[in-house]
């Protein structure tokens, strides 16, 4: 069954029903320029209600190793997330990682063959944002893309989508922010239980 990843947690409530709804993973980014940014305390103080067996997920892009180490420890963070420009050698920090790829056409996934990692998160290449547009890229690149690793699909998907998706694609796992959001940084519960019930029913 695919593990289902809910990104851009801001608040107690959104990730307490995530997680009753049946998410896997939840995601927090530490990127500054995301509206949907929280600060490490602020993480790591919703992460302490959360249930087990969560996993949590912290979203960097172009930060220091060190500190993000150091925001891992600090927020008790399980998995790196890299969605910046970061090389092969800033990804290898001793834990698990994935590293986020913009994917415009299929000669992006050469960049795959130099990282060592966890998994690939495959999302849609903007010039103007680091993910969370909420636009769909070629899912036929996602299924070349297997060939390298574990897959985590991103990138336009939502309630509607999301069964044709991993019928098509069978990744390893999904990530949605902008597609279960009632607003950027807060979520429509209802669209949250649509998209991991019918994640969870494909089989």
């Amino acid at each position: 069954m695919v593990k289902v990843k809910i990104c851009g947690i801001t608040n107690l409530g959104d990730a307490l029903i995530a997680a009753e709804f049946g998410a896997d993973a939840l995601g927090f980014v530490f990127f500054k320029g995301s509206p949907r940014y929280i600060p490490p305390d602020e993480a790591g103080k919703i992460i302490l209600d959360l249930p087990p067996f969560i996993t949590t997920v912290g979203v960097f892009v172009d930060e220091k190793p060190e500190e993000v180490v150091r925001i891992m420890k600090h927020a008790a963070i399980d998995v790196a997330q890299f969605h910046g420009h970061e090389p092969p050698e800033a990804c290898s920090i001793g834990r698990s990682v994935i590293k986020a790829i913009r994917i415009k056409e299929l000669t992006d996934l050469d960049t795959l063959k130099s990282y060592h990692v966890s998994a690939f998160l495959l999302d849609t290449y903007t010039p103007e944002s680091f993910g969370g547009t909420g636009q769909i890229f070629n899912w036929e690149i996602a299924v070349d893309a297997k060939q390298f690793g574990k897959i985590v699909l991103a990138g336009g998907l939502n309630p509607d989508n999301i069964e044709k998706a991993l019928r098509w694609v069978r990744p390893y796992a999904v990530d949605v922010s902008s597609g279960v959001e009632e607003e950027k940084g807060k979520k429509d519960h209802r669209k949250l239980k649509l998209f991991i019930e019918r994640a969870k029913s494909v089989l």
